[in-house]
């Protein structure tokens, strides 16, 4: 439990007035004179004294054993909050050799182990976050080393330019590199998982048949090569052991989008089918649009991500995926 600034951990004194309420913060415990005045079963003026020569004598400084702490206290029939002064362990400890050095020795032991416990569980949570850092940086460093290569080897519009900014801009906002890195983790999450729409090879190519008329009814556009686009729409509803592969909305979404792009399976257009397709898809399935009207993912995002899929190498999928479902969830 956490009561003001601190956690509340308990010391059970066997050999003395029973169970002691003990503050554990910043790798150290904590009493008031009056806990220690239970503890020791002495009264806190001789508390008080012992610990007024243990400063005076320049044993430890107070500036850096002491912190106030704001606690709840029974003042008769009422509870009222107010500032306590507490002492760290150093100081509970002097005084207990000086006052009773066997209660001391009990307290002292429990503490060790009561901090060590803590302080093994500070480093473990600690260094899942540097993991979890580290992830995220070499993560963010891949988007934007592909975002480099994208603009070297294709001539990029403006209009193209600024959607690859705003990837790398929302992308850096979701992996909380800026103000919140400690508190984002760019995973899979804030997903949808039911599905209102379910994409399927005649209603795909039906689809495509309109777009290509939009653009001029070329006969190459939409042109099937092989059967790698009924593979591509087949790819994100495949299961493992009875589960989906992709189970959310925007899981699905974003492969779609991927493997349309890198597959590679019409004569001319796959960028843009790809793209129609994946707005296409999240309008149908009602994540499109932010309530407030406004889309999710703004066209020349949606531009500069498909420039970037059609650049990344096939390692790099898990990332550009991750890249797009943290732009379209319900984050966002």
């Amino acid at each position: 439990m956490n009561e003001g600034k601190g956690e509340i951990v308990i010391y059970d004194n066997q050999d003395g007035p029973g169970q002691i309420e003990v503050k554990l913060e910043g790798e150290s415990l904590w009493l008031s004179q009056k806990l220690m005045a239970d503890l020791f079963e002495k009264d806190i003026n001789t508390i008080n004294d012992h610990i007024l020569n243990i400063y005076s004598e320049e044993e430890l400084k107070e500036q850096s054993t002491t912190e106030i702490f704001s606690v709840v206290q029974q003042e008769g029939k009422r509870k009222v909050k107010r500032d306590v002064k507490f002492y760290n362990l150093d100081v509970i400890l002097s005084v207990g050799y000086r006052v009773s050095s066997k209660r001391g020795t009990a307290f002292r032991i429990w503490a060790n182990q009561v901090l060590k416990g803590y302080l093994v569980k500070g480093y473990s949570l600690n260094e899942k976050k540097l993991q979890e850092k580290t992830e995220q940086y070499e993560t963010l460093k891949k988007a934007v080393a592909l975002i480099t290569n994208v603009t070297a080897t294709q001539a990029v519009s403006a209009n193209e330019a600024a959607g690859l900014l705003k990837v790398i801009t929302d992308y850096t906002y979701a992996l909380d590199v800026l103000d919140r890195y400690d508190h984002q983790v760019l995973e899979i999450e804030a997903t949808s998982p039911g599905e209102l729409f379910h994409l399927n090879y005649p209603v795909a190519m039906e689809a495509i048949k309109g777009l290509k008329d939009k653009f001029g009814g070329s006969t190459l556009f939409g042109n099937e090569k092989d059967d790698s686009f009924r593979g591509s729409l087949a790819a994100i509803y495949q299961t493992f052991g009875g589960t989906d592969l992709y189970p959310s909305v925007e899981e699905k979404a974003a492969n779609l989008l991927y493997f349309v792009i890198k597959n590679h399976s019409f004569s001319d257009g796959n960028k843009r089918i790809a793209a129609f397709l994946f707005v296409w898809f999240l309008e149908k399935n009602g994540i499109l649009y932010r309530p407030d009207g406004s889309k999710k993912i703004a066209d020349n995002a949606l531009v500069a991500l498909t420039l970037m899929i059609a650049e990344s190498k096939p390692e790099e999928k898990e990332m550009m995926t991750k890249v797009v479902v943290s732009l379209i969830n319900t984050k966002n």
